[in-house]
């Protein structure tokens, strides 16, 4: 009996020594040159003090990846003089001062592309700046700014100038009437991370949007020219649980987006819209890969020829052509495998087979349009990547897409990034 105590203080002694050794006693980030160490250590969760955790640190290691900075990380765990270990993060960094171009076009539409310049790692500290100039019958630009750690490791803000012109059509009693279409305005989004997973933005935008009759036909319940103040309030939550390795993606996410769009004029009245993409990756071999995306989409039933969602190559259905219907509602499926062909060092080449399907509810209408031969469109193709595996986000896409429902069109998709 008088040994207990002894004992009991022994065993004190002896685990108290094992929790002091396996504390983080340093922590340091290796392989950055145009990143700040300083800037990559704030987002971390693992620091001094703490005991190890190698799921703190597998998370680190996620984060990091989905830096446009980094390319790939890793970490490991070396022993510290005396006590104690000191944990490394070890960072292959992206170059992230990058042009980019889309080109589309399809049978039946003219050629239009858009091209920019983006820097994603301003200041060392992943500030995306960037700019892009478009021509699609008519002169575009945009210029923005996004800034997600601006305030703190999950607090920050994003901002956006946008003008742009485009030659759009017009969709009414069955007939169809192209106009000029601009929209000028200011957007001001407040970025907060919740957690590991979870993000939202919110925020609004003031702009101006007009429309001027070019040709077609007409009617007397349809302006012919329209410029209209609106205002807008949106908010988008996010949910991201993908793991990343280069090319190859396997996970889930979900990303919605609501916005409430108020209007000056009765022609392009008020409206509600919301619509959520669920994103699903899944590792097929060593090579392959399985990407699928739905979207489901509501709007306010306003029987308007001016209706929010499109079906559009660079949308949602490719190969189908640029704007070519509009609709309320909105029910698109895209599904491909993709094939790694060629991988060296840096250089990525990828084929891929794909779906694209997808209906809409007409302006006015209900849902069992979504069910109507007319508004259905099912487009197979097929498509290669040349990817980079340095350079973030330089992927070099061409798509073509085939359709096989009534009155399908057919034609090629060009572009930046996978399309989803």
């Amino acid at each position: 009996m008088v040994f207990r105590p002894f004992l009991f203080y022994i065993l004190l002694c002896c685990t108290f020594a094992q929790a002091q050794e396996n504390i983080v006693n340093a922590v340091e980030v290796r392989g950055v040159s145009r990143s700040h160490p300083a800037f990559v250590k704030k987002l971390l969760r693992v620091s001094p003090g703490m005991p190890l955790d190698s799921t703190l640190m597998a998370r680190d290691v996620t984060r990091l990846i989905r830096l446009p900075s980094v390319s790939h990380a890793a970490f490991k765990v070396m022993s510290s003089p005396g006590e104690g270990y000191t944990v490394i993060y070890e960072i292959t960094e992206n170059f992230t001062l990058i042009p980019f171009a889309n080109l589309f076009s399809s049978s039946n539409d003219a050629f239009a592309f858009r091209v920019g310049l983006q820097e994603f790692n301003l200041l060392g500290r992943n500030i995306t700046l960037g700019a892009f100039y478009q021509y699609d019958v008519f002169n575009s630009y945009g210029i923005g700014v996004r800034a997600p750690y601006l305030f703190s490791n999950r607090f920050g803000l994003a901002l956006t100038h946008n003008n742009f012109t485009t030659q759009e059509p017009v969709f009414f009693d069955s007939s169809t009437a192209d106009y000029r279409y601009n929209n000028r305005g200011v957007e001001l989004m407040g970025l907060y991370e919740l957690d590991f997973r979870n993000r939202i933005e919110l925020g609004g935008s003031i702009f101006t949007e007009n429309y001027n009759y070019l040709s077609g036909a007409t009617s007397p319940t349809v302006p012919q020219q329209l410029s209209v103040d609106k205002h807008l309030f949106k908010l988008i939550y996010r949910y991201e649980d993908i793991t990343y390795f280069y090319q190859y993606l396997q996970g889930f996410r979900s990303a919605l987006n609501f916005q409430y769009v108020g209007s000056s004029d009765h022609n392009l009245p008020e409206f509600l819209i919301g619509f959520n993409d669920f994103v699903y990756y899944r590792r097929m071999g060593d090579k392959g890969n399985w990407a699928s995306r739905l979207r489901l989409g509501l709007a306010s039933n306003i029987k308007t020829p001016f209706a929010p969602f499109t079906v559009d190559n660079n949308v949602n259905i490719r190969g189908v052509g640029n704007t070519i219907d509009r609709g309320t509602g909105t029910l698109v499926l895209n599904t491909e495998y993709r094939h790694t062909l060629v991988e060296g060092n840096w250089l990525v080449v990828q084929g891929n087979v794909f779906i694209d399907a997808g209906s809409w509810r007409n302006p006015g209408g209900d849902f069992n349009d979504f069910t109507d031969e007319g508004n259905l469109r099912i487009y197979p193709g097929v498509g290669f990547r040349l990817m980079h595996k340095r350079i973030f986000n330089a992927i070099f896409r061409v798509d073509y897409g085939h359709g096989i429902t009534k009155d399908a069109s057919r034609g090629l998709v060009f572009g930046i990034g996978q399309y989803f």
